[in-house]
């Protein structure tokens, strides 16, 4: 019901009730919208005091203020409202008076009803904020009606406040200010800003609105500006020179120090540091509220100064978290950085964020080690991440490309310039192959036949003894190598064994190459490393057996890849395969159409190449405009999966997930499901874990009948039990027949989706639990068991690939006659040339193989991708060398060109498939068509009558 009082005003806060139930409100929502960029004060300038702000250079808190756009962001409280703009033609008495926009509000049946704007995120607690409206009244008044600007504070256990700001008395014939200031020493869960006032039965008019907060609060006893520029420290007290002032216990209790342990931990720096001590949880630690003070799009470091103490742990992952809670109070945590810490010395723990909306509370928090160990922090900056110039193309000059750089290769010279590593034995013996491996044939220059003989390891007693040799000075920076051999297990094999082509740089393990073998007979072994830090040792080592097992190693190859040489290859076949002849036809004129201009241009390739996104990701504007521009296919990064939807059992969240569809359908994308289920364990949430058999093959029925039924129709692909290959958690608990079953009842419950496997490492050769032959395996065992297998997902999470590696794998799984997907792609490196290169290999090796049919990226924006130095934009919306890489081969695939018609009267040019635009200049006038190049071998011929 409305409030108790009559069309007066008194006072400055009061309780009760507002306006009728919610629940009463039938067809009404409230909502937040993003931050406009537009000009804070309208340009009609109706109002001389409104226009004497317009050069002030703080931002208006309200959105839509000179109703421009309509009604847009503004919501009628209990009444009706609509927009008058100068061209409607209805500028009679007060309206003449204003060159703009303004709103009318209207059957106002109480006087507290009015017109309303939710600001809750974009106003921030200590800072003082100024209003002013721009108001006018019509309708049944004599004399003066008074309108006031109220705010409404809404707080989550208790009733609503309401903040009375400022108020005018207004006439029919003018148009009055309404001002007023006001500051919130502490923000509610939801803030509403609205003008009311006038009788019930009078118009309330409303030209403009402004709130806004000065350079300086001066409520704030630091002088913060109301939103830090973020180039300093955003944090308050950082390294507790104030006690712990600003800083609070997240679930258990801090303390201050100067020293613990009997003065053996002391402050890095500074004179103090805080414990977060009696902790429990893992999530317990010491936090900071940053609110008003964080900015959104603004990518900020964080660098904090940690370390651990208590009884029988000595190491501990220490984390640092945001808590985000919304306008509309979801509550997000995002994973800033983390650090192995101990209780020895102190470590840095340093990371990255960004804010893509408005949010209404941030916290900042430490967490991480387990119960009973205390948190130690010395210090925090939270400030503006400093924007480093890109790296340099590196230097790369006469590059020796398919020239081996392994010593004595063929074992002519005996065991000359290799070693035993460790105790084994290693001696040289013949009848090996005499070829090369398949994937070494396309990229290894002119080279002989393999010789035959082959390395014999013997006396293994640890896995990763084998034959050794030093390459340091023979591996270049930024090259990308290949690495070629043939294996062999001898005697004392006994099951499947692991052989793998390793590197030590440094000391630290880089693989070159997996292979698992259960037989006597050769197999290849194949893959690539790169370098990129110069080392002072590198060792290329050949291990993996179980110890007793002997080993035979043929034809080892070890040579830098020339991609240039190997992206003009595949230039003539993305011809052959992704483009068609295509022949205009004209007529329908009875003068010769010889020499007439033609023009055709391709507005859109038909190929499906798609990113990844998240729902926060939407809020963003800069990464919505380049996501909706640059890629046609989405896939969501967790918003379906099952500990997203549904995180404790009966609790279900399908909300992201509906307004990130609903954002894709907006913009005719198409979208993959990803995913029904994942295989492995630790994706799988602990309520789900802990079931019994019964109840977890009803929770998966029940996931399966959720998901489907709620979005039959919506999605073409679904990844229906994610990563089979590398976890078992459904089958080990429900047997070998959950796999298939799981695919059949997705088809029964959405025949229109195509169903998919989906895993990573399978094509670069460095993982032997996902190799091609494996996947194939897989597949034809499902498809034995009447799963309806529809597609092959190759994730595509790979480092230095190498095109004609990429190629075999793909090749294999062709011969399924299944469509492959790369449905996870991304590349890293931290030279963004190198970064640029490597993905140029992967999306021209998919594009030009006839068995892949869409291509997905795992993101490109900073911060929002699962691998670090892998982004094509950074944080704040640049553009880095691979993403220009990415727009450039996407020109690059579409097709323009100009001429003039034949005799015939045709016009003759061969393009990729997809969308195109013609433009006919005949007989001083144009003409103008669309037309759809789909996928043919035979020219199409497209009529165009004149």
């Amino acid at each position: 019901m409305g409030r108790p009082w009559a069309c007066c005003f008194v006072g400055r806060v009061y309780e009760g009730h507002r306006e009728p139930n919610p629940s009463q409100r039938t067809g009404e929502k409230m909502e937040s919208p993003s931050t406009s960029n537009a000009d804070p004060f309208h340009s009609g300038g109706s109002n001389g005091n409104m226009d004497s702000l317009k050069d002030g250079d703080t931002a208006n808190v309200i959105m839509n203020h000179d109703f421009s756009k309509g009604l847009d962001s503004w919501h009628a409280n209990c009444c009706d409202a609509f927009v008058v703009s100068p061209q409607s033609g209805h500028r009679e008495g007060l309206a003449s008076k204003s060159s703009g926009n303004y709103a009318v509000i209207s059957n106002r049946k109480e006087c507290w009803q009015g017109l309303e704007q939710d600001i809750t995120g974009r106003i921030f607690s200590g800072s003082n904020y100024t209003v002013l409206a721009s108001v006018g009244v019509s309708g049944p008044i004599q004399g003066l009606a008074n309108v006031q600007a109220t705010l409404k504070l809404e707080y989550r256990d208790s009733a609503a406040s309401y903040l009375f700001i400022g108020r005018t008395s207004v006439s029919k014939e003018q148009w009055a200010k309404v001002e007023g200031t006001f500051s919130l020493s502490a923000l509610p869960e939801r803030v509403v800003f609205y003008l009311e006032g006038p009788s019930p039965g009078v118009d309330l008019l409303i030209e403009s609105v402004v709130i806004s907060c000065p350079n300086t609060s001066t409520s704030d006893s630091m002088g913060r500006e109301c939103i830090a520029d973020g180039n300093e420290n955003i944090i308050l007290n950082p390294s507790f020179e104030d006690g712990l002032k600003n800083w609070s216990a997240r679930g258990c209790k801090i303390v201050l120090h100067d020293s613990m342990g009997g003065g053996k931990v002391l402050p890095q720096s500074g004179k103090f540091f805080a414990a977060a001590t009696e902790r429990t949880q893992t999530w317990n630690g010491i936090q900071q509220e940053i609110t008003g003070r964080v900015q959104r799009k603004l990518a900020y470091e964080v660098i904090a100064v940690v370390r651990i103490f208590g009884n029988n742990v000595s190491t501990a992952d220490v984390r640092a978290t945001l808590w985000v809670q919304t306008p509309d109070f979801r509550e997000q945590y995002i994973s800033i950085a983390n650090v192995q810490a101990t209780d020895k010395e102190w470590v840095q723990l340093q990371g990255k964020f960004l804010l893509n909306g408005n949010p209404s509370r941030v916290i900042i928090y430490l967490e991480g080690p387990p119960a009973g160990i205390d948190i130690l922090l010395n210090s925090l900056i939270v400030k503006h991440a400093e924007k480093f110039p890109p790296s340099p193309p590196p230097p790369i000059e006469n590059a020796a490309f398919g020239v081996n750089i392994i010593t004595n290769s063929s074992l002519s010279d005996g065991t000359n310039g290799w070693f035993p590593l460790g105790n084994c034995k290693i001696s040289v013996g013949t009848g090996s192959p005499h070829i090369l491996p398949p994937m070494a044939r396309d990229s290894l220059g002119p080279h002989d036949s393999l010789s035959g003989r082959y390395i014999l390891v013997t006396n293994r007693s640890q896995i990763w003894m084998g034959p050794a040799q030093i390459i340091t000075d023979k591996v270049e920076l930024y090259l990308t190598y290949q690495v070629s051999a043939w294996v062999r297990l001898g005697y004392g094999a006994a099951g499947p064994q692991n052989v793998n082509i390793a590197l030590s740089v440094d000391g630290q393990w880089v693989n070159g190459g997996q292979v698992e073998i259960n037989d006597d007979r050769w197999h290849e072994i194949g893959g690539s490393f790169r370098i990129e830090k110069k080392p002072d040792r590198v060792m290329v080592y050949v291990q993996g057996p179980a110890p007793g097992i002997d080993m035979l190693i043929a034809g080892l190859h070890i040579f830098p890849v020339d991609r240039q040489a190997r992206f003009r290859y595949l230039e003539i076949q993305t011809d052959q395969l992704r483009k068609r002849d295509v022949i205009l036809k004209l007529s329908g004129s009875d003068c010769s159409l010889f020499g007439t201009f033609v023009k055709v241009r391709q507005v859109q390739n038909s190929f499906p190449i798609g990113s990844c996104v998240n729902r926060t990701n939407i809020d963003n504007e800069e990464f919505a405009d380049f996501f909706t521009k640059n890629f046609n296919w989405a896939v969501f990064g967790n918003e379906l999966k099952w500990y997203w939807t549904e995180p404790q059992r009966g609790n279900f969240n399908y909300r992201d997930a509906d307004e990130l569809l609903n954002f894709c359908e907006s913009h005719n994308f198409e979208t993959r499901g990803h995913c029904i289920f994942w295989e492995v364990e630790s994706t799988v949430q602990p309520w789900v874990r802990a079931l019994n058999k019964n109840d977890l093959m009803i929770a998966v029925q029940n996931r399966l009948t959720g998901l489907l039924t709620r979005y039959k129709g919506k999605f073409k692909h679904y990844d229906v039990n994610n990563e089979m290959l590398h976890g078992s958690f459904y089958q080990d608990h429900l047997g070998k027949d959950i796999r298939s079953n799981m695919f059949k009842i997705a088809h029964q419950l959405d025949p229109s989706a195509t169903l998919f496997v989906n895993d990573y490492h399978i094509e670069d050769g460095c993982d032997y639990r996902s190799s091609p032959e494996k996947y194939i395996q897989q597949i034809l065992d499902l498809q034995e068991q009447g799963a309806p297998v529809g597609g092959i997902g190759i994730q595509g999470h790979i480092g230095s690939p190498v095109g004609p590696i990429v190629c075999s794998a793909l090749d294999k799984l062709g011969i399924l006659g299944l469509p492959i997907w790369f449905t996870e792609l991304d590349v890293s490196s931290t030279n963004e040339y190198v970064r640029a290169d490597d993905l140029e290999v992967m999306l021209r090796e998919a594009f030009a193989h006839p068995a892949v049919e869409g291509i997905m990226l795992w993101g490109f924006w900073e911060l929002f991708m699962s691998r670090d130095n892998a982004h094509l934009v950074d944080a704040e919306g640049e553009i880095n060398e691979a993403g220009r890489r990415y727009l450039a081969l996407k020109e690059e695939w579409l097709s323009h060109c100009h001429g003039h018609v034949d005799e015939q009267g045709h016009f003759e040019f061969r393009g990729f498939q997809g969308t195109y635009e013609v433009e006919i200049v005949a007989f001083s006038k144009k003409v103008s068509k669309t037309f759809v190049v789909e996928k043919g071998d035979s020219p199409l011929v497209v009529s165009i009558d004149l």
